[in-house]
């Protein structure tokens, strides 16, 4: 019995160091690998890009954090973000920045609300509800835009000048991304409502049965995650001028891989924004190791997809011990 108890002890230790520690090692190890590749990595100039390009990803992943939480999904957030990309684009023209801006985020707060609204209280499918709205977020986009890129022009200077900005050294959409990261850990770390969310995902039944809201909770998630992925399409606007209906094409993907390398767990419950960020860096840095290497991209898409297996296995792993 008390070899029996020892070994699980042991086991759990591992468990709980492969949850802790595992995204760092990804993270190490990239690092280790990337820097022996090529000695441009390490410059301050394309440690910078990395993080400016995955600042509109960042967002996303915040969201679909929440939303994975709960123990549901979120397929939309790419078509989502087009939305946000062409409704600003198009609005920032006639009536100004403020009022652009505004009603992107109000379009991708729409989306979400809508999803939450079917998922939480009418019961059906995150999966099935989410693409649905996938679809219906991008066939809006390309029917508001007539399928053409807007130019933002003079009118959207402040927007542009944000995508392409710097205070001292660090870009703009860096300071968003550290912001928006920070403000979630500190919701899901200390409110009400993100001890709920993560409550939520580990035992659905219980929290129900203690008189909170579920559908309330449950709905909010997704609206978030909306407003974020609305964010991340205005934010890829800022640094191209052009509001377009292919932005965030795969999108969601990208997002739902950062949560997962993060070591999230798809069955809700379990998942953490620093982890998240981390997991986050880990695909900038994988893209990067990729273009600076000249890989193609159909064979990128190769390599994302090996990554993620590797996470999802590493959470197996995670599990097993634990058993």
């Amino acid at each position: 019995m008390t070899d029996l108890t020892e070994t699980h002890r042991r086991s759990l230790n591992i468990s709980n160091i492969l949850h802790r520690y595992g995204t760092l090692a990804i993270l190490i190890a990239l690092l280790i690998v990337a820097t022996s590749m090529s000695n441009v990595f390490l410059t301050e100039r394309n440690l910078l890009n990395v993080l400016r390009q995955i600042s509109g990803t960042s967002l996303m992943a915040v969201g679909m954090l929440f939303v994975i939480l709960t123990r549901g999904i979120d397929l939309s957030v790419g078509s989502i973000a087009a939305l946000g990309s062409v409704i600003s684009a198009i609005l920032i023209q006639k009536y100004g920045t403020g009022v652009a801006l505004g009603s992107g985020l109000i379009a991708g707060a729409a989306c979400g609300l809508i999803s939450g609204l079917l998922i939480a209280y009418l019961k059906l499918p995150p999966f099935v509800t989410t693409l649905a709205m996938m679809t219906i977020a991008r066939g809006l986009s390309l029917i508001i835009s007539a399928g053409q890129p807007i130019l933002m022009g003079d009118s959207g200077a402040a927007v542009t000048a944000f995508g392409s900005g710097t205070f001292g050294s660090i870009p703009y959409p860096i300071i968003l991304m550290g912001v928006v990261f920070l403000i979630a850990g500190l919701v899901l770390t200390f409110t009400r409502f993100g001890r709920l969310v993560k409550a939520i995902g580990s035992n659905l039944d219980a929290v129900r049965l203690s008189g909170i809201p579920v559908g309330y909770y449950t709905m909010a998630v997704y609206v978030i995650s909306g407003i974020l992925a609305a964010a991340a399409g205005i934010v890829s606007t800022s640094r191209t001028g052009i509001g377009s209906a292919n932005i965030g094409v795969g999108a969601e993907l990208d997002a739902i891989a950062a949560v997962v390398i993060g070591g999230a767990s798809l069955m809700g419950g379990r998942g953490g924004v620093i982890n998240t960020f981390i997991g986050v860096i880990v695909l900038g840095i994988i893209a990067n190791m990729m273009n600076l290497a000249r890989v193609p991209g159909y064979h990128q898409q190769v390599f994302m997809g090996c990554i993620i297996i590797g996470a999802m296995l590493l959470q197996y792993a995670s599990n097993w011990f634990r058993k």
